[in-house]
């Protein structure tokens, strides 16, 4: 069959979606509500189930009540005896896929189970949707007369107890349908490599010569893979090796550092940035127009969504407010209940809705990566853009950055502590420090006040990073590739220092 009926049909079936997400997109609180009544239907003869007897709850209110926020360590207990192959637990289907993810900085390994559900009506659900609304808004695409170069983890699938784990793109990849291993390179046995650089040159020698339409992956890892096949090929950017590139679909980290070294290797002003939000958990938001920066947030994938304002999160007056109470602008964290048992599970992320209607969002942090050691309530997504803007400024181009805080000491006043690893240095740091921070007051109102006349807070101090510190510390920790990524910012400086005495 001609590569050209194969995308027009295929063009036709992801769009067929469209009237399915118009739909929550009319009535969202309708479909949030329904969701969770089937979920607790789903799950009411399980043994979470019977604890706080779903069956007999008919209300959000009713819900909120009786099931309390969740953590990773307090859902373990009902977790681990599922992986030692106990059902119906905390979900009514049998589990036997557990999605490893321990982050950057957390030694402990955490185990997010993944039912069939999840895997069907949220992740490729997700994966399919991005490809929907992606075609969508460009009639003429040709996505798939080529391929889609994909950089996932690098992690194998290992069986303790006839269940199954392993990074989540390694969980996808192994339940993948034939559709997407079609369309994808490199093989799946190459995207499962676990050794890092070994897979890279793997991924490289197989994609070289595949006509490549897009690529997904994390930002940051892609970007050394894209460097070093431009270094491998001696091409001078990507569309000279592959011409007929239309999209990069990203998430995982901020892409605001990196947008300006993406230009630089692919030299289009046609070229298309999508952008995911997805974890372990779920598949959650998606970029819905073209050139844009906010996500809408999925509603009909088996998640039910409720908010924490930052502003009480943490605190006695804490608050929980459903998604028919969010307000524009202000900083939440995510409480989610899912398809696969998490029940109203504390995700660790932040977002501010940036429309109420339909509900887009962007994600500004976690609620373990921000400081907010002198009131100053900095979040990830401020320090992102600050880097971001000073980088145009100063003409320079920043690899990885993390920022710890300089605590009080006697009669000394706090800062702010960066570690930074420019791809290209600022002639004058004392200029990108000037940006950085005068950026961070335009952003920040609260940090504006700290460092107000020096009031509470010194200006910042820049630690120029020498080569591959940031590569060396996560390769020193086996945390190459895949989700895993700098701590951005910390309330402590335990990351810093360790970085200190590598430089």
């Amino acid at each position: 069959m001609p590569l050209s009926i194969i995308n027009s049909f295929a063009s036709w079936v992801l769009k067929q979606r469209i009237h399915q997400i118009e739909l929550f997109l009319k009535y969202p609180n309708e479909v949030q509500e329904e969701l969770l009544h089937n979920l607790l239907t789903a799950s009411e003869n399980t043994i979470i189930g019977k604890q706080y007897d779903f069956a007999s709850i008919n209300s959000y209110q009713t819900f909120s009540e009786r099931v309390p926020i969740s953590t990773y360590e307090e859902l373990q207990p009902l977790i681990e005896r599922t992986r030692l192959g106990e059902q119906n637990v905390f979900w009514e289907t049998p589990i036997k896929w557990f999605a490893k993810s321990s982050g950057t900085t957390n030694a402990k390994s955490k185990f997010i189970p993944v039912s069939n559900e999840a895997l069907e009506d949220c992740h490729y659900k997700g994966s399919k949707d991005l490809l929907c609304l992606y075609l969508n808004n460009n009639e003429d695409s040709e996505l798939f007369l080529g391929k889609s170069l994909r950089l996932g983890g690098s992690s194998q699938i290992y069986e303790n107890n006839n269940t199954f784990f392993g990074d989540l793109s390694a969980i996808l990849i192994e339940n993948m349908p034939i559709w997407a291993e079609f369309s994808s390179t490199p093989s799946s046995k190459t995207s499962l490599m676990s050794e890092w650089e070994t897979k890279i040159a793997a991924i490289i020698n197989e994609t070289k010569n595949e006509n490549v339409t897009s690529f997904a992956g994390v930002p940051s890892w892609m970007l050394v893979l894209m460097n070093k096949v431009l270094e491998n090929t001696g091409k001078q950017n990507l569309l000279e090796l592959w011409p007929n590139l239309e999209v990069y679909f990203h998430g995982g980290v901020s892409f605001s550092p990196y947008k300006e070294q993406y230009k630089k290797i692919l030299p289009s002003s046609d070229f298309k940035y999508y952008e995911i939000y997805n974890a372990s958990e779920g598949f959650f938001a998606i970029q819905d127009l073209n050139y844009s920066s906010d996500l809408l947030l999925m509603l009909d994938y088996g998640i039910f969504y409720e908010f924490i304002p930052m502003d009480t999160y943490g605190t006695p007056d804490q608050k929980v407010v459903r998604l028919a109470d969010v307000e524009l602008n202000k900083n939440y964290a995510i409480v989610i209940t899912t398809n696969s048992g998490l029940w109203r599970y504390l995700i660790g992320d932040t977002v501010r809705f940036t429309s109420l209607n339909p509900y887009r969002i962007r994600v500004t942090g976690r609620t373990k990566h921000h400081i907010n050691v002198f009131g100053e309530e900095l979040m990830v997504e401020n320090t992102d853009q600050a880097i971001a803007k000073a980088c145009q400024v100063t003409q320079t181009e920043v690899i990885d950055y993390t920022v710890a805080p300089i605590f009080m000491q006697d009669k000394e006043k706090g800062a702010h502590e960066w570690m930074i690893e420019f791809k290209k240095k600022p002639a004058d740091v004392g200029l990108f420090q000037k940006v950085l921070d005068e950026t961070l007051q335009t952003l920040n109102s609260d940090y504006e006040a700290k460092r107000y006349n020096n009031m509470t807070l010194n200006p910042l101090v820049i630690n120029v990073a020498r080569e591959n510190l940031f590569y060396d510390w996560l390769k020193e920790r086996d945390k190459l590739g895949g989700q895993h990524k700098i701590p951005r910012l910390s309330n402590q400086r335990d990351y810093l220092e360790q970085l200190k005495e590598m430089c």
